[in-house]
């Protein structure tokens, strides 16, 4: 496959998992939740306005495991069918345990995808001539200075660009 599909397959899913609300995200929570993502932190979902269908994950979850585990079953059950049955059973438990613990592995790989899209998908509202990639790290910790001094929200806004320009040059 190649990585476009893999993206696709990818937006497919969050898509298909997630409630996205069409509320905009407000700066403050923009930039919160920038820092909480840079720290590699847990995003309140409320702030970016997204929510779990978890019916949905487990099918999505489902289907994986089912694309994944078929074959490998197959395969083990020709190779394990002259061996003591205590294998097999230790086997099956080790990928059952694999497949419940796996499942939050999903779950987190999810959150952390839907969190970097919103939170992006804001920064082209908020910050439209300051690529993400390039001044996300610099805002984050122009935002915990701001922090800091208790600026108020109005005064947020402009404090963040004016020192983002002056960093710039």
């Amino acid at each position: 496959m190649q990585e476009q599909d893999i993206k696709k397959i990818k937006e497919r899913i969050i898509n298909y998992v997630y409630t996205i609300s069409t509320q905009p995200i407000l700066l403050k929570d923009l930039l919160e939740a920038n820092v909480l993502y840079n720290e590699k932190m847990y995003v309140d979902p409320a702030k970016l306005g997204f929510r779990l269908n978890l019916k949905r994950a487990y099918m999505v979850y489902f289907a994986i495991c089912a694309i994944i585990l078929v074959p490998i079953i197959t395969i083990s059950h020709f190779l394990l069918i002259d061996v003591n049955f205590h294998v097999s059973i230790a086997g099956t438990v080790l990928m059952t345990s694999a497949v419940f613990i796996g499942f939050n592995f999903f779950r987190a790989w999810l959150r952390d995808a839907i969190t970097l899209k919103l939170i992006k998908k804001a920064w082209l509202v908020h910050f439209p001539y300051f690529p993400y990639e390039k001044y996300s790290k610099k805002v984050a910790e122009i935002y915990n200075e701001a922090r800091k001094k208790e600026l108020p929200k109005k005064e947020l806004q402009q404090y963040i660009m004016q020192k983002i320009l002056e960093n710039k040059e």
